[in-house]
């Protein structure tokens, strides 16, 4: 049986991307017109990379920075969730082995400033990094938010 790759593993491979596409058939109802990016895994984590102790940045703003970069109209939603994803997990796991400066994963939120529960630790080990940073949590129904993220937000 093979081995499973390693969370680094899976970030380290490109799969030949980024590749900048067409916006076609259904997708054009949800996405509208234009172009869109499937980034690499590697440009979502050094994008999460950037981001400072007491700011935070979102999804969407990944999604944005990469569409600049490639002169997409837009960012792939679901390979870009994804690939931040493995890159929370990636850190998570160098992390375990010792290494001090990893991509600061938890700094990375869901649209409308939700902490992500599928990130490593859930969102009870978020809140605690992002509280320890400044920031303020509170629950919106099921959904833990940033209070005020806007003001906090980082632009790539």
């Amino acid at each position: 049986m093979a081995r499973r790759k390693t969370w680094r593993e899976k970030l380290a491979d490109d799969k030949d991307l980024p590749k900048v596409a067409r916006i076609e058939g259904t997708l054009s109802r949800r996405w509208g017109s234009g172009t869109v990016v499937v980034p690499a895994p590697r440009e979502v984590d050094a994008a999460m990379r950037k981001v400072p102790k007491g700011r935070i940045v979102t999804i969407n703003e990944i999604r944005a920075h990469l569409a600049r970069i490639h002169r997409a109209t837009i960012g792939c939603p679901l390979t870009t969730g994804i690939f931040a994803w493995i890159a929370a997990h990636a850190a998570d796991e160098a992390a375990a082995d010792g290494v001090k400066r990893i991509t600061p994963y938890w700094r990375t939120l869901k649209s409308g400033g939700e902490l992500n529960p599928k990130f490593p630790g859930g969102v009870a080990a978020l809140k605690t990094r992002l509280e320890a940073e400044g920031h303020r949590i509170v629950q919106k129904g099921r959904r833990s938010v940033v209070v005020d993220f806007e003001k906090v937000l980082f632009k790539l």
